[in-house]
């Protein structure tokens, strides 16, 4: 970020002061600061519907004693081995277990693994938690 450029906004009073409070709830330092990320928030849905190469999370709580629920789950990930990069598995407690799978690649093919493994028996919640592979918000 070695070349900033200064422009001006305007905007009215009612709607700087719900970004200011937005601001000093989220402990921004500035505006600047608060409105690049949320510049940079808009470019990864952009990325997330018109490109070919994004990063993300896809998060699980499932109760392990569930029959039948790993081989589903390992299954599925198997199948999209070109998109995992990474898989974390945590016990939360003796029934419940958290995983969160690191994938990368087409937004699409991304959705329909996290719908997939939403969609088992078993799983309690999931989510998908989209981001950039950073190459298209600088």
């Amino acid at each position: 970020m070695s070349d900033l450029t200064r422009f001006g906004v305007s905007l009215e009073k009612t709607l700087l002061d719900k970004f200011d409070r937005f601001i000093k709830e989220r402990n921004y330092t500035n505006r600047s600061e608060a409105f690049r990320d949320m510049i940079r928030q808009e470019l990864i849905k952009k990325e997330w519907v018109e490109g070919d190469d994004v990063a993300g999370a896809i998060t699980l709580i499932y109760d392990h004693h569930r029959k039948d629920l790993l081989n589903k789950i390992t299954d599925i990930q198997h199948n999209f081995q070109k998109l995992i990069i990474s898989t974390q598995h945590i016990h939360l407690d003796h029934h419940n277990c958290l995983e969160i799978i690191a994938v990368r690649g087409n937004p699409s093919e991304v959705q329909r693994l996290m719908g997939l493994m939403k969609a088992i028996k078993g799983v309690k919640h999931g989510t998908l938690s989209m981001s950039s592979t950073g190459k298209e918000i600088d």
